[in-house]
């Protein structure tokens, strides 16, 4: 029996093995993917992370991986199906029959951005296409950018980028918004944003970046192009929360209910990283998770 088991080689993931080997813990890191690194591994370029500006996404979530296997963390290649609460005993199940057993779980296997689905989205991924205006939008400065969505992220997005953007083009496939009053009311202040009402993205254009979208028209049943550098994409995510929901809370958006110490409503289960109820998900925050559950399940185990 492990003392922890870590579901998720993401930044939350990987930031817990390193904290709990420190600490000692008998452990063992549960990744379905052959790369560890979570989205990160799909950024291009990362410029917010303290002390590697413009490093690669792809390098970063390595250093990650290789900072946890220096410190002796153990990789299963596994894809989780269920987990099961005995007590002061916990259950991991896996598509491939195997079951493990810990004192402890550290449930860390982030979100996804939910896709337009349209050409050219996977092809410039990274290269103007982005799902973080926190994260991306410094690189966009004193251009112009298109947010498609009409939630709160989006117009949230929209505000954001408006203060170092020339222009920000809010795409949106309805007629009214679907965003706190507040958060329009803001929006509409914006002098530099500009509502694409009743369009939808039917593709995005560039060759190696972004160099523009191309716009269809519900009411007017025809499509126009729009010249823009950056593409920032926020209609929804998905927590991956699917082998975890039967048996701990969620939120009415499926995210785990946990707070800054990461605890789930299942005594030694906990929460890291985009998994979890927050407000902020980026790297640098799921980071923090990692440690801070860690610290939760050192607290627990020496409760039992």
């Amino acid at each position: 029996m492990y003392d922890l088991l870590i579901i998720g080689a993401g930044p939350a993931g990987l930031s817990a093995a390193v904290y709990g080997r420190r600490a000692g813990l008998n452990l063992a890191v549960i990744e379905q993917t052959p790369m560890s690194g979570g989205q990160v591994l799909n950024t291009y370029e990362v410029d917010n992370y303290l002390g590697m500006p413009g490093i690669n996404g792809f390098d970063l979530g390595t250093k990650f991986r290789e900072h946890a296997q220096k410190m002796g963390a153990v990789f299963l290649r596994e894809k989780v199906t269920a987990i099961h609460d005995q007590g002061q005993s916990k259950t991991v199940e896996t598509a491939s029959g195997t079951a493990y057993e810990a004192k402890s779980l550290i449930l860390a296997t982030g979100a996804e951005h939910a896709l337009l689905q349209v050409p050219g989205e996977q092809e410039l991924k990274g290269r103007g296409v982005s799902y973080c205006a926190t994260c991306d939008g410094a690189f966009f400065r004193g251009r112009d950018v298109a947010v498609v969505g009409g939630g709160d992220v989006a117009v949230e997005d929209a505000v954001y980028l408006s203060r170092m953007c020339r222009k920000v083009y809010l795409i949106h496939r309805r007629d009214s918004l679907r965003a706190a009053k507040i958060l329009q009311d803001k929006l509409f202040a914006c002098e530099n944003v500009e509502i694409c009402w009743n369009c939808t993205v039917s593709k995005i254009n560039g060759d190696d970046l972004v160099e523009g979208v191309t716009l269809y028209h519900k009411q007017e049943k025809q499509e126009k192009d729009l010249a823009v550098e950056g593409v920032f994409i926020a209609v929804g995510m998905h927590p991956g929360t699917e082998a975890f929901a039967a048996a701990a809370a969620c939120d009415e958006k499926g995210y785990l209910i946990a707070g800054e110490d990461c605890a789930t409503n299942l005594p030694g289960v906990f929460a890291a990283g985009d998994i979890r109820t927050k407000p902020l998900r980026q790297i640098v925050t799921a980071v923090a998770d990692g440690a801070c559950a860690v610290t939760s399940v050192e607290q627990y185990l020496t409760g039992m």
